[in-house]
């Protein structure tokens, strides 16, 4: 459940609505004339370790020790 709150609302009660945020986990919108602007949500560490982003990206690993040519390469077609 994602609370609204308007700006003139969040600029009053700013401190209360952050420790709100930290309290419950659940992000807060912001609105502007009833419109949605912001999204205020805690924050949760997104490193992750280069080599486990690729990890299982490679399909295919023909001949790694060999030049590839420019009509090897999928995107260039």
């Amino acid at each position: 459940m994602t609370i609204e709150i308007s700006k003139y609302q969040f600029k009053a009660k700013a401190l209360e609505i952050f420790r709100q945020i930290e309290d419950s986990g659940q992000p807060v919108v912001i609105t502007d004339r009833g419109q949605p602007t912001l999204e205020v949500r805690p924050y949760k560490p997104g490193y992750r370790d280069p080599l486990e982003l690729l990890r299982g990206s490679v399909k295919r690993y023909d001949r790694p020790t060999e030049p590839v040519a420019e009509s090897d390469w999928e995107l260039l077609q």
